[in-house]
Formats: structure tokens, C-alpha cells, sequence
């Protein structure tokens, strides 16, 4: 029994070790690709248990492709009106081809190395396009962060997958600064801006004050004609009733007083009203008893009217 265990554990060892040289396995986080005698024959990015010949005949190169975080440094760059700001901007990445990644890069420190510089390209030639009024604004409707980021993100998208095989899923400016010079300056240029909103504010409001008011001179100007013209037409009319009186007055004073104390009488009680006087006062005693009224006889040598 003895005898043949030790063949068998034999047998077992050599079977492993083969299948250990016939086989490999890429896991769910990796990707790979196949050489024969140095030259690529496959690439892998499915996880799995694969086959390729024994080594030296094929080699196996695997690559983590798992998102990494890579945070660039911080850079100075000038915007579009030359203003310096600081900006520190991060990636998140993956090996998406492993073939020429390792052609192009080889290892992740190199492929971060190079992912720097042309981070640093990239915040140079698309923050160069914008103002500085995009980035720091008091006005929120005025900064472009997001459209700065994606056009960040298209500009290096292209380059980095075509030359090193690398993806670039995400980028964001993770932190802007500005000197204490620039900053003085856009507090400066910012108050300067509020000053100019509250100078068209207050004019325009003086404009629509002096619109008003001319508006209601203009108004005040008609009611005030319309008004006068209307107590001329009183006073016209009044003056024609005090002239029929005065005629009166002047042929029978006595007959237009007791004209006048009817009108008067008449109006005080056109309305229900109870009125507590004396029953002798002008013109109430009318209600106790007529007044005894003569004609008046004209003088012998004065005209008719």
C-alpha cells in the first residue's frame, strides 16, 4: 500500500505543477493580455481560468483595473485676462488597455507621472480660455465651474486613452486659490461692480420718480384747470341767481326776502329733520304766519321796468 501512494502523490504533484504552467486566472479586478516569445497575441479583460502555453513560450502580464485617485499638484495657471490663480485638480483612471499601457507607460508610477503632465497641459489650455469672473463671481449665475470641468475632462479624455491606454472617468477641481494681491483686487473690482448696480439702480429710480412726478403735475395741472373751470360755471351761476335777487331787491326788497327765506325754508326741510329754534327766527316764523306784503307803488315820474 505503501508503494503505491508514493507514485500516486507523485502523479498528484507533477498534474498540479502542470496545470499550474497551462493555466492562469484573471480576477474580476484585473486585466491582461497573452506573449508569445515577447509579442502580444491576446488581451483579457473578462475574469476567469484561461490557458496559454508553458513559459517561456507565453507570458502572462496582468494590470490592476480597478479606478484609481490620482491629485495632481497644485499649478498656477493665468485665466484669459491674466489674473494667476492656483488650481489643484484630480483624476479618477483605470487601465483600460493593458497592451499599450505597458507598451506606452509599464507601471502605474510612470502612467501617474505622465498623467500629471498632461493634467497640467490641460489646466493651462482650457483655463486660459475662461475669465476669472468664471471661477470667482458674487453673482452665482456668472461661474462656469461644472462646463469648465467637462471641458477639462474632453480635452484629456482622448489624448491619455489613445497614447497610454488610459481611461479617465472623472476630473474636478478639488481646490482654487488666488494670491493676496489678486484677492484684494476682485474685492476691489467686486465692490466697484456693486457700486455701479446701485448707481443704475438709484438712477433708474430717480428716472421713474421724475416720470411719476411728472405724470401727476400733468394730472393735477388738468384737475386743477377742469376745477376752476367748474367754479367759474358756480360762480357764474351763482352770480346770475344773486343778480335776479338783486333785481328783485332792488323793485321789492320786502318780496325778495320773503323769496329768499321760502328757498331757504324749503331746503332745511326737503329731508325728514327735526329742528329745534326759535318759531320767530327768520325764515321759521313764515310758518306761523304770512308776512303782511304791500306793492310797491311807483313814484309818479319813474319809468316801468
Amino acid at each position: 500500500m505503501k508503494n503505491i501512494a508514493i507514485p500516486i502523490l507523485v502523479a498528484v504533484i507533477f498534474l498540479v505543477m502542470a496545470v499550474y504552467l497551462v493555466t492562469f486566472q484573471v480576477r474580476e479586478t484585473e486585466s491582461a493580455f497573452v506573449t508569445r516569445f515577447g509579442k502580444p497575441v491576446r488581451e483579457i479583460t473578462d475574469p476567469g481560468l484561461y490557458a496559454k502555453w508553458p513559459t517561456p513560450i507565453e507570458q502572462v502580464h496582468k494590470f490592476d483595473s480597478r479606478m484609481r485617485v490620482l491629485e495632481a499638484e497644485l499649478g498656477e495657471t493665468t485665466t484669459s485676462g491674466t489674473i494667476p490663480i492656483i488650481v489643484n485638480t484630480y483624476v479618477v483612471w483605470r487601465v483600460a488597455e493593458p497592451l499599450k499601457f505597458l507598451n506606452a507607460v509599464k507601471t502605474i508610477d510612470n502612467a501617474e507621472s505622465k498623467l500629471r503632465n498632461q493634467i497640467n497641459d490641460t489646466q493651462n489650455r482650457v483655463i486660459g480660455q475662461h475669465a476669472f469672473g468664471e471661477f470667482v463671481n458674487s453673482d452665482p449665475e456668472k461661474i462656469r465651474f461644472d462646463q469648465i470641468q467637462e471641458a477639462m475632462l474632453a480635452d484629456l479624455q482622448g489624448p491619455v486613452l489613445k497614447d497610454y491606454g488610459i481611461e479617465i472617468k472623472t476630473l474636478g477641481i478639488k481646490q482654487l486659490k488666488v494670491s493676496a494681491d489678486v484677492t484684494k483686487q476682485v474685492f476691489e473690482r467686486m465692490k466697484a461692480e456693486r457700486q455701479r448696480s446701485t448707481d443704475r439702480t438709484i438712477s433708474e429710480g430717480e428716472a421713474e420718480a421724475g416720470r411719476i412726478r411728472a405724470e401727476a403735475n400733468k394730472k393735477r395741472e388738468v384737475l386743477l384747470a377742469a376745477a376752476e373751470a367748474r367754479a367759474k360755471r358756480i360762480r357764474g351761476d351763482g352770480d346770475a341767481e344773486a343778480a335776479k335777487y338783486y333785481e328783485m331787491l332792488e323793485e321789492d326788497p320786502q318780496l325778495a326776502i320773503f323769496l329768499r327765506n321760502l328757498e331757504a325754508l324749503a331746503v332745511t326741510l326737503k329731508e325728514r329733520a327735526t329742528v329745534v329754534i326759535p318759531a320767530d327766527a327768520d325764515p321759521f316764523q313764515l310758518l306761523a304766519r304770512m308776512p303782511a306784503l304791500e306793492p310797491k307803488t311807483r313814484e309818479p315820474n319813474q319809468p316801468a321796468k
